[in-house]
């Protein structure tokens, strides 16, 4: 398959699944003492109680927060529903949803986080304490905010993750030795008018300065929306997937 038949054939898909409340996936909420968060949370087709599995947390952007548990997971079930992909990939995938007004990162990259990030970390702490999944393969990807979001949890819980894909986001230049060691794929549209695309550049830039091995992928034409091709890269599963804690 070409690369422009795997995007119309992700956009068509897409188009399909966005008027629909993605039942292949659990719909769930997290309670602690003082904060309530909705999640959604995909499961291994075939799920054998012998094996572990990775898990998967993707953070959505600014534009699909809320309250209803589903518009969340627009831009990454296509990728994740694909029968292709679960089968050769199976794995747990965490989808939470950011109340509106609200954003997956505090302002200041050296505040502990406030709500929801903390409800999502002691959500994402839960989940690793299960006996199906596998601690040493927890990756983490967001897009836009949730590009941020994803930067933000490398700089608190560097030790976590096996590899992240940020999209389209920015993050604390300054604290990039703390997870250097973490297998990176940033994404970015050179034409992007919502957040700059020298916000990755200067990422990828410390990354490498603290003895890092970043990937990053600039598309030339492509403005804030990335992600379509990101999550369209045909290398970018195999590549995640392959990661492992301590290797």
């Amino acid at each position: 398959m070409t690369k422009l038949s795997f995007l119309l054939a992700f956009t068509a898909f897409a188009i399909s699944v966005h008027a629909q409340d993605y039942p292949e996936f659990d719909k769930l909420q997290f309670a602690t003492s003082n904060d309530t968060l909705p999640y959604r949370l995909l499961k291994p087709v075939q799920q054998r109680e012998s094996e572990k599995y990775p898990l998967v947390i993707f953070l959505h952007g600014s534009g699909e927060r809320g309250n209803d548990n589903a518009v969340q997971l627009k831009y990454i079930s296509p990728l994740f529903l694909n029968a292709a992909n679960r089968e050769q990939y199976p794995c747990f995938l965490l989808a939470p949803q950011c109340p509106a007004n609200e954003n997956w990162n505090y302002p200041d990259w050296y505040l502990e986080p406030k709500k929801p990030m903390s409800t999502l970390i002691a959500l994402i702490d839960s989940l690793i304490a299960l006996p199906h999944i596998d601690k040493s393969r927890v990756y983490i990807t967001g897009l836009s905010m949730g590009g941020y979001g994803t930067w933000y949890l490398l700089t608190k819980r560097p030790e976590l993750f096996a590899a992240a894909v940020p999209i389209c986001g920015g993050g604390d230049m300054h604290q990039a030795e703390k997870f250097s060691h973490v297998p990176i794929w940033n994404f970015h549209g050179a034409k992007d008018d919502a957040v700059p695309v020298e916000f990755s550049r200067s990422m990828i830039r410390a990354l490498k300065a603290a003895g890092g091995s970043p990937r990053y992928t600039e598309y030339k034409k492509v403005g804030h929306d990335s992600w379509t091709n990101a999550y369209s890269e045909p290398d970018l599963l195999p590549w995640l997937f392959s990661k492992t804690l301590g290797r």
